[in-house]
């Protein structure tokens, strides 16, 4: 898994670094136009850890989330 940047140009995103191969699955965070977009060495490595855990099926679903929020909220 690897994080980059990029922009919009044409409709696309087009990805600023290392090229992704072909029918990569993505997901993609977009930020006011304004609004700084940076993350620390550490942040990084936290977001991939994150997303890693969900890959691996570690997360609440939001049906799960909500019922507890209902619960104890």
């Amino acid at each position: 898994m690897q994080v980059t940047t990029g922009t919009v140009i044409g409709g696309k995103v087009v990805v600023e670094g290392v090229p992704l191969v072909e029918g990569s699955v993505v997901a993609v965070l977009s930020r006011e136009p304004e609004e700084p977009f940076a993350l620390s060495s550490e942040d990084e490595d936290d977001l991939l850890a994150a997303m890693a855990e969900i890959e691996r099926g570690e997360f609440v679903s939001a049906d799960k989330l909500l019922e507890s929020l209902r619960k104890y909220g």
